[in-house]
């Protein structure tokens, strides 16, 4: 059908650009003057006309100049036109009339090319609107689902596919044995639950392990996202969550997966608009055929969203979605198998350590860690090398969490040397601090919209943060300005960030988590927020008398990690200059350089960034030799077959019909 309505609409296409170009440019063999009604009359009277011939609306003829013209006559003046110039004939003008009266033309006979065209319109209309529709659906069918049906594909998806979360496999393992044997469950009369809400932050694997889910028990699985069910016409969303339901209770047992709920199952009664809203309607209906007095056998509903805290309380009770999986940020064990999982494809050095880039990458999601592999690989391919190198790993690491490298952006030397200063003040203190995560890499070369930063990265995953290790990132975050004070004697924009960090970590050393000495095991925090549905505004749950002691907290807390910082850095001046001269030659210096530079000096780390160049380049010249020799063998090897033997070669690298 959309075939044949393409192929219909090309024809009507051709056919209104040939009846609007005979329309406009008509059929003309002859050169003539068109002359308007009233400049006809005028002619007439002066006896300016030899020859006058009426057919129909049309009056023509010729001048006394020999000259051809015409002029149109609207019908309701065509049988006086006609009296008009026999009248005159008839008084002894100078011109013969041919041709008969004029008559009126029928009035549908009159219409007729104007509702041809209307409906030509309304065809091209119907025909563009049917194939602008998303799958060549129909013009007003609004209200049908948009779920797509994952078909069994070449490579189907298991849980042998995803790494990690043994906890959340074991759990959706339950829905595929009662998807696969239900009379073990029903003899003993369990229900299955209806629903299963997977939560967790994005890129954490929840789409993917539903879908893992749908693999293992080999049944339709029906994706459509929240977002889908919300239309501009009030009760689209209703309809398309009904027929939805009806579609997949055909092909029951199946799975409906629906992504990003919180787009339509927030809160009701939020916000300024009525409760009468199209998203609340959406959403009523659903609760409605999860759990209603309709029966919906066999399909079970899995949902994702990162947002717990919006949703409808009336969506998340027994009945609708019984359980909720948390699906949270990977492990180090974890990190290290996801890693190995999205190397499997690639080429990779012999040096590449699996296990010290997941120590290295604490609190990457599987996404994150997936566009590390790929940004390796696209950083190799950058530098003509043959496999990925522990280096490019490693500054992909950096890249996608600092971004972009700016080394084309010109910097002052001064802008320079206090960039650098204030790395190294980061730095130093990250290194002298007790218990404090150890130095990854300092820089002074942009990234992003930093001048530069110090990276550092935890030796261990942590669940929770301690009074201590808060003061401790206190300090350090303070030290890039408290570098520029002690050694260029003033202060500048580039800590912006760091102050905003340190006073967001004090306000909620008070606020949230009562470190505090003076205002005792209390919170005060209120972040409910407009959206949420509850109040339209935040309320302070406390005095203005406590709030000033807030206040007088805070500071206390932020002016002793400034003073701890200075003290310290005042005790390591000579350290704090060496690593800002190392900044200022290198500019690049990792975890390691930086431990040399700070334990031997700059000498120290010069001679070994050399020898590692060189060994670099080595690596690298060897790698290019290989592939020439390698490259040199294939084109041997080619040139010695015949050539109905050799592979057909197409210009596209994805195939011919790609």
């Amino acid at each position: 059908m959309k075939k044949g309505l393409k192929g219909a609409s090309i024809y009507i296409m051709i056919f209104i650009g040939i009846l609007i170009f005979v329309t406009i440019n008509g059929v003309n063999t002859q050169k003539t003057t068109e002359l308007s009604y009233d400049e006809l009359i005028v002619k007439l009277g002066n006896d300016q006309i030899k020859e006058v011939n009426i057919d129909g609306n049309t009056v023509s003829g010729v001048l006394l100049d020999d000259s051809v013209f015409t002029t149109y006559v609207p019908s309701m003046l065509a049988v006086k036109t006609g009296e008009m110039i026999i009248d005159y004939q008839a008084k002894g003008t100078n011109f013969s009339v041919k041709g008969i009266q004029p008559a009126n033309t029928p009035f549908l006979l009159e219409i007729l090319p104007t509702v041809i065209m209307i409906l030509l319109l309304v065809v091209f209309w119907f025909v563009f609107m049917q194939n602008s529709q998303g799958g060549g659906s129909k013009v007003m069918s609004f209200g049908k689902s948009r779920a797509k049906i994952v078909k069994d594909s070449a490579r189907k998806i298991t849980f042998a596919d995803v790494a990690g979360l043994k906890e959340e496999k074991e759990e959706m393992q339950e829905i595929v044995d009662f998807l696969k044997f239900p009379r073990k469950f029903l003899s003993l009369g369990a229900r299955i639950p209806k629903g299963i809400l997977m939560i967790g932050p994005p890129g954490t694997g929840k789409t993917y392990l539903s879908r893992a889910c749908a693999g293992e028990a080999g049944v339709p699985f029906y994706t459509i996202s929240g977002s889908d069910f919300v239309e501009m016409f009030v009760g689209v969303g209703a309809s398309r969550v009904r027929d939805l339901f009806e579609e997949a209770k055909k092909n029951a047992p199946c799975i409906v997966f629906i992504d990003e709920i919180d787009a339509v199952g927030r809160r009701r009664g939020a916000g300024l608009g009525g409760g009468h809203d199209e998203r609340e309607q959406t959403l009523n209906q659903l609760l409605v055929e999860m759990d209603g007095f309709g029966d919906n056998q066999g399909v079970i509903v899995i949902a994702a969203t990162n947002r717990p805290d919006i949703l409808d309380p009336a969506l998340l009770r027994p009945g609708r979605f019984d359980r909720q999986v948390m699906v949270g940020v990977p492990d180090v064990r974890e990190r290290e198998q996801i890693i190995k999982i999205h190397a499997k494809n690639k080429p990779t050095a012999p040096d590449v350590d699996f296990a010290k880039l997941a120590q290295s990458t604490p609190g990457f999601t599987p996404a994150d860690l997936e566009n590390v592999m790929n940004e390796a690989a696209l950083l190799s391919a950058r530098k003509d090398d043959k496999v990925i190198r522990m280096e490019s790993v490693k500054e992909a690491i950096t890249k996608v969490i600092a971004g972009v490298e700016k080394k084309s952006r010109i910097v002052s030397e001064k802008e320079r040397k206090l960039t650098a200063y204030h790395e190294a003040g980061h730095a130093v203190l990250a290194n002298v601090v007790p218990d404090s995560d150890p130095v990854h890499q300092v820089t002074i070369i942009p990234r992003g919209r930093a001048g530069g930063f110090t990276m550092q990265l935890p030796e261990e995953d942590r669940s929770y943060a301690t009074k201590k290790g808060m003061e401790r990132e206190l300090i350090i975050l303070l030290g890039g300005r408290v570098a520029e004070s002690l050694v260029l004697g003033d202060i500048s924009t580039g800590a912006q960030n760091d102050l905003s960090r340190v006073t967001k970590i004090a306000k909620a050393m008070v606020m949230k988590y009562a470190m505090s000495e003076n205002l005792g095991s209390m919170s005060y925090d209120s972040e409910d927020e407009v959206f949420l549905g509850r109040d339209f505004t935040s309320m302070k749950n406390y005095s203005e008398h406590v709030a000033a002691e807030i206040d007088r907290e805070v500071r206390n807390i932020v002016d002793s990690a400034y003073d701890k910082a200075k003290q310290l850095l005042e005790e390591h001046l000579e350290k704090l200059h060496l690593i800002a001269e190392a900044l200022l030659k290198f500019e690049t210096i990792s975890g390691e350089e930086f431990q040399l530079v700070f334990n031997e000096g700059l000498e120290a780390l010069t001679s070994s960034v050399n020898h590692s160049r060189e060994k670099m380049e080595e690596e690298r010249k060897a790698y290019r030799e290989q592939d020439e020799l390698e490259r040199l063998a294939y084109e041997k090897l080619n040139a010695q077959k015949p050539k109905e033997d050799m592979p057909k070669q197409h210009d596209n690298p994805f195939g011919a019909e790609a």
